[in-house]
């Protein structure tokens, strides 16, 4: 049955105006360690309980709707870990990112949500004039904590997409750095490649410490400031865009390009990673709901889709444009050579 052959009904509504709840049920599992007190083993309520150092109740009820939500499963009285609470949601995990509740849901992302009617009908944010997108703000650091560990499997994915000169030394300079995911994993690949850094300086003691976790100290060095406005340096063989570009409207995004376009050697390779929605703008739901954050977050972001990313590489000066998915992320990668 279609969904326009459904009868008439009032339960996507309540899910909806409700899911506050289950963000709050999530949260609050993060912040007792309880899909960590169950771990490897089916543990009953009580069990839980105990580990958490709670009342049953609230654990038991906390418990059942982990299960209603998909995060835990239950037979008769246990519950245990899906595979993907397991690896992801386990404290014990390596892949741990539970800490990017800090991030996600930080006052100054959740407020700019309180009144998006105000935002879409002045046509500008409601709460700040730059939103996430003002200089050094505090959540970048937040960000480049929490979020690492969630970056890596589309960090491998874009790494092993491009094949760096293993006869020379190559640089490969890293935009918005962050946690330094995207150019860390390239480094690792490539013993003889030197990746360079570019974020605010706050943001940047993140991204060396985990380059310095990561073996790679000795091939790595910083740029500080503005990347629209920082010298950028030149001849690089590859220059990494992770999650950065839906920030800007695409003017914005085609002007920064033909910097980076600049800072590149001839055939050199820019590598967009986003989130890219199909041209209808609502498939898939993952990559193309990501236009809504920016609505909220931003003054005139967006989720482009490859299109338009196409056209503003070609404004750019680049050439052949493909996009490549990265499973098992909802990321995709945009690769072209200048």
């Amino acid at each position: 049955m279609k969904p326009s052959d459904a009868p008439p009904s009032p339960q996507l509504f309540f899910e909806t105006i409700n899911a506050f709840q289950k963000t709050a049920a999530l949260k609050a599992a993060i912040d007792l360690g309880l899909f960590t007190a169950i771990g490897a083993n089916p543990s009953t309520a009580g069990d839980i309980a105990s580990k958490c150092g709670c009342p049953e109740r609230g654990i038991r009820i906390l418990s059942d709707n982990l299960v209603i939500m998909g995060f835990l499963t239950k037979a008769g009285s246990a519950y245990a870990l899906t595979p993907s609470s397991a690896v992801f949601l386990d404290e014990s995990s390596p892949a741990y990112f539970g800490g990017a509740v800090n991030f996600l849901l930080a006052p100054g992302l959740t407020e700019a949500f309180g009144d998006l009617a105000s935002t879409i009908r002045s046509g500008r944010l409601h709460s700040s004039e730059h939103g996430t997108t003002a200089p050094d703000h505090p959540a970048w650091i937040e960000f480049a904590r929490a979020m690492g560990p969630m970056m890596g499997p589309a960090a491998q994915g874009a790494a092993d997409l491009v094949a760096l000169d293993s006869s020379r030394d190559t640089r490969v300079l890293d935009i918005s750095a962050s946690h330094g995911a995207y150019g860390i994993a390239m480094a690792q690949k490539q013993p003889r490649c030197h990746l360079v850094a570019l974020d605010w300086e706050a943001v940047l003691a993140i991204t060396e410490e985990n380059a310095v976790a990561a073996g790679i100290a000795g091939r790595f060095s910083k740029i500080v400031g503005d990347a629209f406005t920082v010298d950028l340096g030149s001849e690089y063989d590859v220059v990494l865009i992770p999650n950065f570009l839906h920030h800007f409207n695409a003017t914005q995004c085609a002007d920064f390009l033909r910097r980076i376009h600049a800072a590149l050697r001839p055939g050199g390779q820019v590598v967009i990673v986003e989130f890219v929605p199909n041209e209808d703008r609502v498939t898939p739901p993952s990559s193309a709901g990501f236009s809504l954050v920016m609505l909220g977050t931003t003054p005139e972001g967006d989720a482009y889709t490859f299109n338009e990313y196409r056209a503003m590489l070609q404004e750019a000066g680049f050439l052949g444009a493909e996009l490549h998915p990265l499973p098992p992320t909802a990321q995709s990668a945009v690769i072209a050579t200048a």
